[in-house]
């Protein structure tokens, strides 16, 4: 399953300004953090749980006030009047898997296997969305199949409906498994040509 991974949650990171989480150097072996000033950190402690049941649990680095308040670059790293910065992060496996990923992330070959999951997203979006799935109208699984089956038919007769009579449909460009056949030199049966 192929799927992004957030952005690092800290403020500086959403604004794009200052020193984000990924600016420090941390050291799992010492238990070290370094800021970009090269400040090491005081404290290191967790890992704490978080109070979301999914989420990893939480190492923080602490940073005393007499390494941050002296510091010429302040407003980059904190907002915090008078103490000082502290960084959180997971532990060193999932720290390392987040990297790893978000390199990925940026990488042509990454959005190509991603761009098959966006129809499906958007049809499951709708779905959900624009006609009630989320709760069954029914109780029993044969009901709630029904249920599924028939919102399915809507969905098709509405896109159906928005093309005007007489005019046939632009054909749709193909999907990634049609590409993929293509590109290994697997023939494919004339109905499944779309676009190419």
């Amino acid at each position: 399953m192929v799927g992004p991974l957030p952005g690092n949650p800290t403020h500086q990171n959403r604004q794009g300004e200052g020193f984000a989480r990924d600016d420090f150097r941390i050291d799992f072996d010492r238990q070290e953090v370094t800021c970009p000033q090269a400040q090491v950190s005081k404290g290191w402690h967790g890992p704490y749980p978080t109070s979301s049941l999914t989420a990893a649990p939480l190492i923080v680095a602490r940073f005393t006030k007499s390494q941050c308040q002296p510091c010429p670059v302040r407003a980059k790293c904190t907002t915090s009047r008078d103490g000082a910065r502290n960084v959180g992060f997971p532990p060193r496996e999932l720290h390392e898997l987040q990297l790893r990923n978000r390199a990925e992330q940026r990488e042509p070959d990454w959005h190509k296997r991603y761009a098959g999951r966006s129809g499906i997203e958007g049809t499951i979006c709708e779905l959900a969305h624009g006609h009630g799935m989320r709760r069954c109208r029914y109780r029993g699984q044969a009901k709630a199949h029904l249920q599924h089956v028939l919102t399915a038919i809507a969905v098709n007769v509405e896109r159906l409906s928005r093309h005007p009579p007489g005019e046939s449909a632009p054909p749709r460009p193909p999907t990634a498994f049609q590409d993929y056949l293509d590109q290994q030199g697997i023939p494919r049966l004339r109905s499944w040509r779309a676009a190419s």
